[in-house]
């Protein structure tokens, strides 16, 4: 059960991070569970130092500053701040084993510059254990539904519920894309079950029979609100685990993606 664990969310001074926070606090709130902000830091030596005690002072005004984003965005929100050592992507990882959702920025400080998505990012969505959405910059709010990329994979089942329970709190359209083999009524098969479920809400489904699912998943919806896809489970790389489609995604989507293991 996930109904009291905390929102994760990644902090460093990144325009990326603060457009998480918002995201994350919204979510937090709807959820009515403690939004809990991590930021790593690493120290050069095993001694603080001049530089060390002005680093950690710079880190936590960020933290200062994103928790009172969060409270602007979601009002009453509960909101903890950690600052830990270590690796950004370790520490991530370990706190999602506690948590219902991690919500991170597609770019960090730390990242390359001309990288179309951060490591760290790249790798908490191949790997950590609840679902992970990545938030790019910050741009106004959308208003279109909530897109759902499925194919055979059981993990698809998994992304529709994460879709569906999205677009309920949000009052949101669906729209459910099945991008490869198959046809109509076999998509209309899978998304019956969902739509006695959630009866209230409106859901369209469309059959892509394009080789670039990515593509076609942006394509379905420009002005998505958030796009849904599951994973190919666990592999010895990220991009064996998330495929092409979710390395795509994490990359080119212009809003926010989860993916779902």
């Amino acid at each position: 059960m996930t109904a009291n664990r905390p929102v994760l969310a990644g902090v460093d001074a990144s325009e990326p991070s603060y457009a998480a926070v918002r995201w994350a606090a919204r979510e937090a709130g709807r959820r009515d569970t403690t939004l809990r902000l991590v930021h790593a830091c690493i120290f050069e030596g095993t001694r603080a130092n001049e530089h060390d005690e002005l680093l950690l002072e710079h880190i936590y005004r960020r933290l200062h500053r994103a928790a009172a984003i969060a409270r602007d965005w979601a009002p009453g929100v509960r909101v903890q701040t950690a600052v830990r050592l270590g690796l950004a992507a370790d520490l991530l990882l370990e706190e999602s084993a506690d948590a219902a959702l991690v919500v991170l920025g597609s770019h960090g400080l730390g990242g390359l510059r001309g990288a179309l998505i951060g490591s760290v990012a790249l790798r908490v969505a191949a790997e950590a254990p609840c679902p992970v959405v990545v938030v790019p910059g910050y741009q106004p709010a959308r208003t279109g539904p909530v897109v759902a990329g499925i194919d055979r994979s059981e993990s698809s089942e998994h992304a529709l519920r994460f879709a569906f329970e999205e677009a309920a709190a949000t009052r949101a359209p669906v729209l459910v894309v099945h991008a490869g083999h198959g046809g109509d009524a076999e998509l209309a098969a899978r998304v019956a079950a969902w739509r006695r479920k959630y009866p209230d809400l409106d859901v369209r489904t469309r059959f892509a029979p394009e080789r670039e699912p990515a593509r076609a998943l942006q394509r379905a919806a420009p002005d998505a609100r958030l796009i849904v896809v599951g994973t190919r489970g666990r592999g010895p790389v990220a991009g064996g685990i998330l495929g092409s489609t979710g390395n795509t995604l994490l990359a080119h989507a212009a809003c926010p993606v989860a993916v779902v293991h």
